[in-house]
C-alpha cells in the first residue's frame, strides 16, 4: 500500500513547514490527487489520519481531498466525457466505435496549508 507512504511524505512536509513558519500546529491541509495518479483516496485519508497522530504539530491538522473526476477522450473526434464506454457503443460525438483513452494528471499536489502560531494567527500558504 504505497498510500501510506505518500501520507509519510506529506506529514514530513507539514511538519517542515511548520518548524520553517514557528507555527504550533497545522489547522489544515488542502491536497489534490489526480484521476490517474493511481491513489485510493480513502487508504491515502486513513494512513494520514493514523500517521498525523505521532506529532503534536499536525495531531488536529483536517484533511480536505480534491478529487476531480477522470475524462475519457475518443481516439477518432477527440470528444471527452466523463465516462467511460464500451468497446461497441459508438461515440456521441462521431459515431465511431472503440475504447475512449482516460484522461486527466497523474498528480498529488499540496494546494494550501494552513497554520497556527503559539499566539493563535493564522498563516496559510498556497500553492
Amino acid at each position: 500500500m504505497h498510500e501510506l507512504s505518500l501520507a509519510q511524505g506529506l506529514i514530513d512536509q507539514l511538519v517542515q513547514l511548520a518548524a520553517e513558519n514557528n507555527a504550533s500546529r497545522v489547522v489544515m491541509v488542502r491536497v489534490r490527487i489526480g484521476p490517474l495518479a493511481g491513489v485510493v483516496v480513502d487508504s491515502f485519508r486513513f494512513g494520514f489520519d493514523a500517521i498525523k497522530d505521532m506529532f503534536s504539530v499536525t495531531r488536529e491538522a483536517v484533511l480536505e481531498l480534491d478529487c476531480p473526476p477522470a475524462g475519457y477522450r475518443c481516439l477518432s473526434c477527440g470528444r471527452v466525457d466523463d465516462y467511460c464506454r464500451s468497446v461497441d457503443v459508438p461515440c456521441p460525438g462521431c459515431g465511431e466505435k472503440g475504447k475512449p483513452f482516460p484522461v486527466g494528471d497523474d498528480d498529488l499536489i499540496l494546494l494550501q496549508v494552513e497554520l497556527e502560531e503559539e499566539d493563535d494567527e493564522s498563516i496559510s500558504c498556497s500553492a
